[in-house]
């Protein structure tokens, strides 16, 4: 997130890159996927012109999914959450917090929510995947849950967590009094960012047609988890059975995994499936949660 003559060379350059953008804005426009342009006048959070939240929750939609699911959820710490949509580019389309007001959560959970988002949307596929003898036939949906065990050194996926930085810029815009409304300033823009613990799930459209990601963040990792799947169930974006996962559980293709054990040498404990995640302090059964929609 000074007056000389490279601030001029600056702006000169500025303008520049916004007129590009206006260009370019308008080129995706006419094929129907233009990105985010910034915030809405109708408080709702939807960028004017940006297609690509179309057919996502609006900022109510997911305001009222989130206090739903944080009332239901009591496990961990029954804190307050920040929750975030983005769509299949990665744009933020939506950002809420459950409670009275933007202090009754962990300030730092609303970048760590959007950040959730962005991965699991990044690393999630649907059967349009697969061609040419490559891809995933039946799409394969990944929470951040399930890069836990992958990630630490030694895993398959170690530096992965490094490989796709937060946009600071747009996750720290002001003013903070926007935070969590339907103005939030960080919809319509790439927020980045990759993270590794429970609360990011892919979003998937009847037909299971993956159409973007949900992150929660405000409490144990696992709450996150269990708080997010109850998000993707109430905003009715959790057609994925019979899409491929890694949980061993058609009915809960991304869960959670429970399969770690200490390591004998020390250090990060070992995960049997190679995705599993640590349990945290007053988790629940993950049998509690609703199976997933055909």
């Amino acid at each position: 997130m000074r007056k000389s003559y490279g601030s001029h060379i600056r702006s000169y350059v500025a303008w520049g890159c916004l007129a590009a953008f206006a260009f370019s804005g308008s080129a995706w426009a006419q094929r129907g996927r233009g990105e985010g342009q910034g915030n809405s006048e109708d408080g709702q959070g939807n960028s004017q012109g940006n297609n690509s939240c179309a057919g996502l929750p609006s900022y109510s939609d997911l305001k009222s999914a989130l206090d739903t699911a944080t009332k239901a959820e009591t496990s961990g710490l029954n804190n307050q959450m920040w929750g975030t949509v983005v769509d299949r580019d990665g744009v933020v389309c939506a950002v809420a917090f459950s409670g009275t007001d933007r202090g009754a959560q962990w300030p730092g959970s609303r970048a760590i929510a959007a950040q959730k988002a962005n991965t699991a949307n990044a690393f999630s596929l649907d059967s349009a995947s697969n061609s040419n003898g490559s891809g995933q036939a039946n799409g394969l949906a990944l929470s951040t849950a399930n890069l836990y065990s992958a990630v630490q050194p030694g895993g398959s996926l170690f530096g992965l967590q490094f490989s796709n930085p937060v946009d600071t810029g747009a996750a720290y815009k002001g003013p903070s009094i926007l935070y969590g409304t339907g103005n939030d300033p960080m919809v319509g823009t790439k927020i980045g960012g990759v993270n590794v613990f429970g609360g990011g799930l892919a979003l998937y459209a009847t037909g299971k047609k993956i159409i973007g990601a949900v992150g929660v963040s405000g409490d144990t990792s696992c709450s996150d988890h269990y708080i997010a799947w109850r998000v993707r169930a109430n905003l009715g974006l959790d057609h994925l059975l019979g899409v491929g996962g890694v949980s061993g559980d058609a009915n809960h293709p991304d869960n959670i995994v429970f399969d770690i054990t200490a390591n004998p040498n020390g250090g990060t404990g070992i995960s049997a499936g190679g995705y599993g995640h640590p349990h945290c302090p007053n988790d629940t059964p993950t049998s509690t949660l609703p199976p997933v929609k055909p």
